[in-house]
This record gives structure tokens, sequence and C-alpha cells, in this order.
């Protein structure tokens, strides 16, 4: 309370009656601003209808043109503060506020680290332009649909390596999607079992509800020392989930020899079992992408099957300054009656 009234008195200063300071408030019952325009046009109204009904006598004082008095307009100034009051008590009845509102978001927190085959092979375009575009463009596009979950990227070859941290931030994460190409890594073939690892490793000492490693690619195990069916029974024994794509179609695929513009078709046949044997070691599921349309269903599934879990929490801090308007209303009424008690309120019409 002390509070408004230091705003009431600061009035000048803080220009409660500007336009851009009435904006800035939020209405209650904004509907009693609408009124407003016609309180004005009410008392124009009842000046015209009472200057048709009085009653004139018309009294010989002195002979000569009668001088009009600015005195002559202090007979106004009631009908003014009057008006003046009635306006603030629509605007007070309008009940302005300021509403500081805080959005809290709780989530119970899932850890997904990308696993995402670079070999040659990738390179095969029975995806536009090629697998490797194809699975960044939906990988991005699942990082979109993630709400408060830390996501962590590796990239393999014959080697893998973890190109991308567990985090949050994801303009980092896509950064990092965008800048994988072909021949990143030098020692070519596809390390399952060592890409699946360096996942593990990733979210061994991770606290999360839920871990989860989504790995894509398009053949069987060629590379690296480790079996991918210890390296799956390993991620499990850590509590993590496993879900593996197999990208790619069987048959005749158009491969583009070194940007020539040479065109070679090539006989691809994936060995689906590895990839399955991994799905059903860590808990997940195996699903074969044979399109980017099919590719995008499968992380859309995968995006409803470990879909977080957001709590939402809403602050409101409500500040109301109707007791500025009011007030002023209540000393422009105060005003209004001790002129109707003086002389301001008889002063002889023109």
């Amino acid at each position: 309370m002390q509070e408004i009234d230091s705003q009431l008195w600061d009035w000048l200063s803080n220009e409660w009656f500007t336009y851009s300071t009435l904006r800035s408030f939020d209405w209650v019952y904004p509907l009693a601003l609408y009124a407003l325009p016609v309180i004005p046009l009410l008392f124009f109204l009842k000046s015209i209808l009472r200057s048709n009904t009085r009653i004139k006598l018309e009294m010989a004082l002195f002979e000569g043109r009668v001088n009009w008095q600015w005195s002559s307009l202090l007979r106004f100034v009631p009908r003014l503060v009057f008006m003046l009051f009635t306006m603030l008590v629509l605007v007070a009845l309008a009940r302005p506020q300021r509403v500081n509102e805080q959005l809290e978001l709780t989530s119970e927190g899932i850890d997904i680290v990308l696993v995402l085959d670079v070999s040659g092979s990738m390179e095969l375009q029975d995806f536009v332009p090629n697998r490797l575009e194809a699975a960044k463009e939906v990988a991005l596009n699942f990082i979109d649909g993630r709400v408060q979950d830390r996501i962590g990227l590796v990239v393999f070859a014959g080697d893998a390596y973890s190109l991308a941290p567990l985090t949050t931030d994801y303009d980092l994460l896509r950064e990092s999607i965008r800048t994988i190409r072909f021949k990143m890594i030098q020692n070519d073939g596809t390390a399952i079992g060592s890409a699946l690892a360096v996942a593990t490793n990733r979210m061994r000492d991770s606290d999360a509800q839920s871990k989860v490693i989504i790995l894509i690619s398009d053949g069987e195990n060629t590379a690296g020392s480790l079996n991918p069916a210890l390296a799956a029974q390993l991620s499990y024994a850590y509590g993590i989930k496993l879900y593996t794509i197999g990208i790619g179609k069987d048959g005749q695929v158009p491969y583009e020899v070194d940007g020539a513009g040479q065109v070679l078709y090539v006989e691809t046949q994936m060995d689906e079992s590895s990839l399955r044997e991994i799905a059903a070691l860590g808990e997940g599921q195996f699903y074969r992408a044979d399109s980017k349309s099919t590719l995008q269903e499968v992380f859309q599934n995968i995006n409803r099957l470990e879909k977080t879990e957001v709590t939402e929490r809403r602050f409101r801090d409500t500040q109301d300054y109707y007791q500025v308007y009011l007030k002023w209303a209540l000393m422009l009424l105060v005003i209004w009656m001790l002129l109707k008690n003086t002389f301001i309120a008889n002063v002889l019409e023109d």
C-alpha cells in the first residue's frame, strides 16, 4: 500500500496517464475503457439540452455591449472536474495491473546418443542425394523435436569417434551434424562394436532416468576388435536401450564415381542379423529404412517411444494499479464538492 501511495504522489514524474503507460497494463475488465469516449459526449449533450430548456430572464442593466469576461469560463470548471472524476472511476473499474509470469519446465530427462555410419557405402545414392546426407537431415529433424534431452553424437567407419558430448546445446549438435562428411575417418570399414563401445562410454556415468542409443548403419560389422553383440551386452549392463536402423535398399543401387558424372550400379544386400541381434540384446527395436520417408517414420516412431515427459509450472506475480486511479478520482470528487459550494459554480452566464 505504501508503494501505491508513493506512486500516486509521484504521478507527474512517473506519467501514470500517458498513452504508453496505459498500454503497458493488462486490463481485467477492458470493456469499461470503451465507455471513456462516451463521458465527454454525455456532458456535451447535457449542456445542449440544458441550454434549450433553460428559462431566460431579460434584464436591462446598462446600455452598451456586454464584454466577454474570462471569469465566466469558471462555471465550466466543476463540470470538467466531475467529468475527469467519472473517467478515472472507469479506468479504475477496468482494473489495470501488471503481470510478471515465469514458466518453469521440468522433465524426466533422457540421454540419447546418435551413432552414425560414415563409411564409404553410405555414398550410395538409393537415397537423395545419398544415404549419409539423408540420415543427417532426418537426424536434424529428430533433434528439433526433443525438449531438454541431452543428446550426443558418435561417428564411425573403420574406427569410432565421439563427435559431440551429451549436451542440451542443440545448436552445437546441429553444427556438428552438418560437418559430418565422407572420409573424415581415414580407416574405412564398419566398426559397429567399437561405435557402441564409444557411445556406452559416453553414457556410463549418466544418472538420467532413461538412456538410449540410436545406431544408423547400412552394413554388417567388418572392422574393429570388439564384437557387436558383446558391445550390446555391455550397453545393456549400463541400462542403455538400443535402437538400430538399417538404411539402404537391396539390389542394384546407383553410385557416382568421385563426382565425375559417371554413374555405376552396385549390387547390395544388407545383412540384418547383426543389427537385429544388437536391438534384441539392448531391449530396443530394429527398423529397416529403404527410403527417406521410411527413415523419417522410423525416427518419428522412436520419438514417440522415447518421449520426454515435460511438467510445466507457471508462477504469476500480479500487481494491481487501480488504487492509483481510484485515489485520484476520489480527490477530484472532493474538489468538485468544494467547487459546488463556492462562487465558481454560480458565475453568471452570458
